[in-house]
């Protein structure tokens, strides 16, 4: 490396030899070493005539610069010569290094020209493909750059093209910008209809594009998702060309073939065509069809809002659960989603059992969102209380590290709001507890019921407080501080309730108070100094009083679901969580539409916010929030702090490196400068400002050769603005007054003695300074 930079230092290379050491560089950085050379003969290879030189440029600059190097913008020039180009694989290196580094600056100054190589009707198939996919990229990570309406048109033209590697290209990017403009791209519905009939009716495709005899299931796969982007079409013409492409869709798969392969791409072009189904109708027959379809009741979209859409599912729901055990992973996968939508009040009992017992065994990648579905399930569909608590129970014991703190957190606020569960939560738990192996959330659940609601049992065999105590703190040995913590407000609440067992309670807060963790000793500390408080002091009852009833509040665990599974780039027309969470989401995504209409000036109302409520985005959607950005003039102005030592802070500031910017009885902010100049630039520094001797000792502190500044201010004064001395008579004097005490300063505080006295020509002679 250091040959290489050596060879570039010297320069006079020629374009093989720069070409030969960037790619040395390339091979480096390739290996895990670390790179500073080599940049700037990287971009001056992109502008060579040369295609092998131009690759390993362009190749530098994808490998060896991040999206804010600086030294991109000496390449934006290069790579829009390369696009303006008639030679294509000039293009397709342009477009790759676009599509990769992707920046902000990139995307501004050259989307214009990649909308163009894509539109151009000379472009090459394989240019407009990348060109595709590299507004696709560009859009994704600088959206705000794509003016999506107004390409609208153009771009949906593009579906049309023969060659079908050119149109899946187009279709994912039509897809992206969709999700965000409906309106824009609503005559995309009519190409994408077209295009699906033309491939599965008329089979117009060549056979390079045939999967295992399947005509390109992956685009088919993207119109029909595409399509639900959309409400049902009333054109009686478009609404009988894709009921005919959905039957034949399953018909073709009504068949299985031997033929993995091919029965895969059938499967997944099957999947949307009967999520298309259902949202066009859920009670016309190609429901009933599909249902009843070999193989493909995993196939049917788990997360569908309508109850009535899955009813010809029930019968088979004893299939269903053995899917759960099938030994393709996607399948469980789609079997799960599938008893999640399916369950109602009538088989949630039976559902949550199968999900509990298939819980234990379940891949390692399904048992955390499996956790969260059925701890939903049981709380929306309990029948009984006892059998809610029962259920979560029986889940956190089986499902140990996989539940999140928001099951456990649900837990204890509906046992303190229910009362009448309250006694009965409090027996289970403990025998929960009992078991050989409690898992630390069950310690975390019994601590907190047993604390507030066990002495409601305390006087039943087998539940006793000393009972109580022994069985709770025989698990703790094994918990984390938090669980530790947790348990000890657990023993200050039995202070209060259980005297009989208050020594051995005292004894395990005198054992804490010498823990190293700071939290444990504190708590400690502080249960010790209460428990020790005579027995009728008011204290002790007035800190263990019982916890009060939770607020109303929606259950975060749909959110958690929902942040768990997330949206793909391609977005799911609908959310887990029912019919009413996706109409709501429905209606809010219409109006956030209609509110981004930059043709719309009336002024726009709130909707109502969504069921989930711990959704902030949804919450606000809807929303017009544009007032907000431009706040009145009035209001623009920042408030000046205020305060009594703001005088002597700014004062200090002016002579001072460090010093205060503001301080209240909470909070002191200050700040601490450090300097370091070249004695050309403290010369340049004392001929521009206003500098007063004061001042002039800082310098001295700061610079690294204080004697040319010195010298360079008594030859040429300067005015002294902060000091009111227009021109310092006896500047030379001030200055070496200033020297000597901070030379006598500095020598103080490391210990010598004080340096001889200075005349006026020492403070210019270098030895002594």
């Amino acid at each position: 490396m250091a040959n290489i930079r050596k060879k570039f230092k010297d320069g006079n290379l020629d374009g093989y030899q720069k070409k030969k050491y960037v790619a040395k560089i390339i091979f480096t950085y390739i290996l895990g070493y670390k790179v500073d050379v080599g940049h700037m003969e990287a971009v001056n290879l992109i502008s060579s005539s040369r295609y092998s030189e131009k690759q390993i440029g362009y190749l530098a600059v994808t490998l060896l610069m991040h999206e804010n190097s600086d030294f991109l913008r000496l390449v934006v020039n290069s790579i829009r010569k390369d696009l303006d180009e008639n030679n294509e694989v000039n293009n397709c290196l342009a477009l790759h290094a676009i599509a990769n580094v992707g920046s902000s600056e990139m995307a501004e100054a050259l989307s214009e020209d990649v909308h163009r190589l894509l539109i151009s009707p000379t472009s090459q198939t394989f240019v407009k493909k990348k060109a595709a996919l590299t507004l696709l990229r560009l859009y994704r990570k600088h959206p705000e750059v794509i003016p999506a309406a107004e390409w609208a048109l153009r771009l949906v033209s593009i579906m049309d093209d023969p060659d079908l590697g050119v149109v899946l290209c187009v279709t994912t990017l039509v897809m992206a910008l969709a999700q965000d403009h409906l309106d824009a791209f609503a005559v995309c519905y009519t190409k994408a209809v077209d295009r699906l009939y033309r491939l599965v009716i008329q089979h117009e495709y060549s056979a390079t594009y045939a999967y295992y005899k399947v005509p390109s299931p992956w685009l088919q796969v993207k119109l029909l998702r595409l399509l639900q982007y959309y409400p049902p079409t009333e054109d009686p013409a478009l609404r009988n060309a894709l009921t005919e492409v959905l039957q034949t869709v399953m018909s073709n798969s009504a068949e299985p073939s031997r033929n993995v392969q091919h029965n895969n791409a059938q499967h997944a072009i099957l999947f949307e065509a009967i999520g298309l189904a259902i949202h066009l109708d859920t009670n016309s027959p190609l429901v009933d069809t599909a249902a009843v379809l070999p193989r493909s009741l995993h196939l049917f979209q788990g997360n569908k809002p309508r109850a009535d859409s899955l009813e010809p599912l029930k019968k088979h729901q004893g299939t269903i659960i053995l899917s759960l055990r099938d030994k393709d992973i996607s399948v469980r996968r789609r079997a799960l989603d599938l008893l999640y939508s399916m369950c109602d009040i009538d088989n949630s009992e039976l559902i949550v059992g199968e999900l509990l017992r298939y819980l234990k065994i379940a891949d390692y990648q399904l048992r955390e969102e499996m956790v969260l579905k059925i701890a939903i399930l049981t709380e929306k569909y309990a029948s009984s209380y006892k059998w809610y608590v029962d259920t979560i129970l029986q889940l956190i014991s089986a499902a140990g590290d996989h539940v999140g703190e928001e099951v456990w957190y649900r837990v204890v606020q509906i046992v303190t709001n229910t009362e009448d569960l309250q006694e009965y939560a409090a027996r289970v738990v403990l025998e929960h507890l009992k078991t050989p192996v409690a898992h630390e959330s069950l310690v975390k659940v019994g601590g907190y019921i047993l604390g507030e609601y066990g002495h409601l049992i305390a006087n039943e065999p087998g539940y006793s407080p000393i009972e109580q105590f022994q069985v709770l703190h025989s698990t703790s040995q094994f918990c984390a501080a938090p669980t530790r913590s947790l348990l000890l407000s657990t023993y200050i609440k039995w202070v209060n309730v259980f005297p009989e067992i208050k020594p051995q309670l005292v004894n395990v807060f005198e054992r804490y108070r010498h823990v190293l963790d700071a939290e444990l000793q504190q708590r400690a500390c502080e249960f010790f100094a209460l428990a020790c408080r005579p027995d009728d002091d008011e204290v002790l009852q007035n800190v263990c009083e019982e916890m009060p009833p939770f607020p109303p509040r929606v259950s975060g665990l749909m959110s958690q679901l929902n942040r768990k599974i997330g949206d793909t780039e391609d977005k799911r027309t609908w959310i887990h969580g029912g019919k009413e969470l996706n109409l709501d989401r429905q209606l809010t995504t219409h109006q956030t539409i209609k509110n981004k209409d930059p043709s719309s000036n009336t002024s726009v109302k709130p909707t109502s916010a969504p069921a989930d409520a711990d959704n902030m985005m949804d919450s606000l959607a809807g929303l017009d929030l544009s007032a907000a950005s431009h706040p009145p003039e009035a209001e623009a102005v920042s408030r000046l702090t205020i305060g009594p030592g703001v005088d002597k802070w700014f004062n200090k500031l002016t002579y001072t490196a460090e010093g205060v910017l503001y301080e209240d009885v909470q909070i002191q902010i200050g700040v601490k400068s450090r300097f370091h100049g070249s004695p050309r630039t403290d010369r340049h520094l004392l001929r521009k400002q206003d500098l007063c001797p004061s001042h002039i000792i800082h310098v001295y502190r700061q610079c690294q050769r204080p004697e040319r500044t010195l010298r360079h201010v008594c030859q040429n004064p300067p005015k002294c603005a902060c000091c009111a001395h227009s021109k310092p008579t006896n500047l030379a004097g001030r200055v070496q007054k200033g020297v000597y005490f901070a030379a006598y300063f500095d020598s103080v505080l490391l210990g010598g003695s004080p340096p001889n006295d200075l005349d006026t020509t020492a403070c210019y002679d270098h030895q002594v300074l």
